[in-house]
């Protein structure tokens, strides 16, 4: 399991949480949500099915492994996830990397993901801020690569920024002109939920 895995284990513990997609490994501790009645869900209900049964600011988290690359509509999916998470709370979500070499292996995949995937909802990096009213604060993503480049020691440099802002750049570079070759695997978002001043924490 990866370390930042680990750490949102542990960040999640004690916490209301709520984990989508949780096929049969839901999250301990956690409501599960899936559209798969064979699953070990709490709830079924299909995440392209908005709005979800759950009031404004109902959960601390949310965490989604391998499902938003399936939805139909990632933006709506993050629109209402943004919705039911309390202000300061976060979104934790675990995709294929777009070049992932496994992505097209899963004719369920809709949606390839890169580092940059949600830019136009986190504070300060729009480029286009019209695409839906929502904010988080992202902190860099974590991308797996695959086994031979990880030992290479590339995966350590494209991640560099999550240390070392400065560096953000090889992120960039790797992202515009080497993953062709050098393929990820997985990308780690951390979205913080920003909400309008005023709008009251969940009790």
């Amino acid at each position: 399991m990866p370390d930042v895995l680990a750490q949102w284990m542990a960040r999640l513990a004690g916490q209301r949480v709520l984990d989508i997609g949780c096929g049969r490994n839901k999250t301990p501790g956690a409501l599960g949500m899936d559209a798969n009645p064979h699953a070990d869900a709490d709830l079924v209900h299909n995440l392209d099915d908005v709005p979800y049964p759950f009031p404004e600011h109902a959960f601390d988290a949310v965490i989604g492994r391998h499902v938003i690359e399936h939805v139909q509509s990632p933006l709506a999916v993050i629109i209402e996830l943004h919705r039911i998470v309390r202000p300061g709370g976060w979104v934790l979500l675990v995709a294929p990397h777009w070049t992932n070499p496994d992505f097209a292996t899963d004719l369920t995949h809709r949606n390839h993901l890169n580092s940059y995937s949600f830019r136009n909802l986190t504070v300060g990096q729009e480029v286009f801020d019209f695409y839906a009213p929502v904010r988080f604060r992202q902190r860099p993503p974590y991308v797996t690569l695959l086994n031979l480049w990880r030992a290479c020691g590339l995966e350590w440099l494209v991640n560099l920024d999550r240390r070392h802002p400065r560096w953000r750049f090889l992120r960039r570079f790797w992202e515009q002109y080497l993953n062709a070759v050098v393929r990820g695997k997985e990308v780690y978002f951390e979205l913080e939920v920003v909400k309008p001043d005023g709008t009251p924490p969940a009790p």
